[in-house]
């Protein structure tokens, strides 16, 4: 006789983190845009250190662009579109 764990019992049952993702991308991911736009605003606008807000503002649309491409799934094909450029 062979016995399930409960890992088991949930694939078997179709169980997923689907709605866990969904809800993550609708609710937490809004709201770490918000505070980080707020602690540019307060780091940098206060001081009138524009130059400063910009460079840490790249940085942030980089992390940005970083998270959409693992979110979507074009991650692939950016990769396979850079692999292209080496092998022809």
């Amino acid at each position: 006789m062979t016995s399930m764990t409960a890992l088991e019992t949930f694939v078997a049952e179709g169980i997923s983190t689907g709605n866990v993702r969904t809800w993550m991308l609708d609710n937490i991911i809004p709201l770490v845009l918000l505070a980080v736009a707020l602690l540019l605003l307060w780091l940098g606008g206060g001081k009138g250190d524009n130059a400063g807000v910009m460079r840490r503002l790249a940085g942030v649309v980089i992390a940005l662009a970083i998270i959409g491409l693992a979110v979507s799934g074009a991650g692939v094909n950016v990769g396979q579109w850079i692999a292209g450029l080496f092998t022809g």
